[in-house]
C-alpha cells in the first residue's frame, strides 16, 4: 500500500504561521508522499507563500503542490511557485514527477485547472474573444493533464494520481450552490483524465463540498479543500502490485482508505 496525504486551501498567511507545522511534523509515520492542492496562501503574496514554506521546509515526506486561484491573486504566481520549491516542494503546473515509494513508481500529473462547468451546464467556446479564451484556458490545462499522464504510462508508473486545485466532477461540489459550479471546475479535466487514466484524482477549491466523488470512467476523486476534511491532512490507501492484481481479480477496486489525520 502506498500511504498518499493530502490537503489543500489551507490559505495560510503570517497571522497562520505555525498552526500546521506540529501536524505535518508527523507525516513520516502516517504517509509516504504529500499532496498540496493549491489555495495554499490567502492573496498570492510572496510573505504568505514564506509562511507555507515554513510549514513544509525539511517535511520527511516528498511534497508536490499545484498552486490555486488565490495563489494568482497577486499576481506572482512564479514567485510563490518559487518560493515553495525552495523549500523543497515539486510545483506542478502543466507537469508531473515520478516518486520512487517503497519500490513503487509514484507518477503525479499536475495542473491548477479552471472553471467551465459540467455536462450539460457548461460554457464553450465560442463566441466573444473574452469567452473563448476562458474557455481555452481550461481546455488547454485538460489538455496538459491528459498528455502528462499518458507521459507517465509510457514511464511505467504502477501508481498515477492527478492533482488539480479545480474539480474534475460534480460530485465532490455537492454542499454548494449549484449556480457556482461552473466556476468551481470543469468536464474536461474529468475527460482528460478518464482518457489518460489514474489511480486517484485529488482536488481542492470547493470548501463546502463533498469529499468523495468519481468520474465516469471510474477514477476516484478526493476534494481535499480543509474545510471539508476538517484535518491538517487526509490519508488515502492505493493498493500497486501484488496487491492491486488480487483486489482486480476479486472484483474490487484496487485502493483502499483510512480516516484522516
Amino acid at each position: 500500500m502506498i500511504r498518499v496525504a493530502a490537503v489543500g486551501d489551507i490559505h495560510m498567511a503570517p497571522d497562520s504561521r505555525g498552526l500546521l507545522r506540529p501536524a505535518f511534523e508527523t507525516l513520516g509515520d502516517r504517509a509516504d508522499l504529500f499532496l498540496l492542492a493549491g489555495d495554499l496562501t490567502r492573496h498570492g503574496t510572496p510573505e504568505e507563500a514564506r509562511v507555507v514554506a515554513e510549514e513544509i521546509t525539511g517535511l520527511p515526506v516528498p511534497v508536490v503542490a499545484v498552486l490555486g486561484n488565490h495563489d494568482y491573486q497577486d499576481d506572482r504566481p512564479e514567485e510563490v511557485a518559487d518560493i515553495l520549491s525552495s523549500a523543497g516542494a515539486t510545483v506542478l503546473e502543466g507537469g508531473s514527477t515520478v516518486l520512487r515509494v517503497n519500490g513503487t513508481a509514484v507518477g503525479i500529473a499536475g495542473v491548477k485547472g479552471f472553471c467551465g462547468g459540467f455536462a450539460g451546464r457548461s460554457a464553450g467556446e465560442f463566441g466573444e474573444p473574452e469567452m473563448k479564451a476562458f474557455v481555452r484556458s481550461t481546455r488547454l490545462s485538460a489538455d496538459s493533464l491528459h498528455r502528462e499522464l499518458e507521459s507517465l504510462a509510457g514511464r511505467e508508473c504502477l501508481l498515477r494520481i492527478a492533482l488539480t486545485h479545480f474539480s474534475p466532477v460534480r460530485d465532490t461540489l455537492a454542499g454548494e450552490p449549484e449556480e457556482i459550479y461552473p466556476f468551481l471546475g470543469s468536464y474536461q479535466l474529468a475527460e482528460a483524465i478518464d482518457g489518460a487514466g489514474a489511480d486517484l484524482a485529488v482536488h481542492g477549491h470547493a470548501h463546502l463540498g463533498t469529499e468523495h466523488g468519481m468520474t465516469g470512467g471510474g477514477v476516484l476523486v478526493r476534494n481535499v479543500a480543509q474545510p471539508v476534511i476538517r484535518r491538517a491532512f487526509a490519508v488515502y490507501h492505493l493498493a500497486c502490485g501484488t496487491d492491486a492484481g488480487a483486489a482486480a481479480e476479486e472484483g474490487r477496486p484496487a485502493y483502499a482508505e483510512r480516516g484522516m489525520s
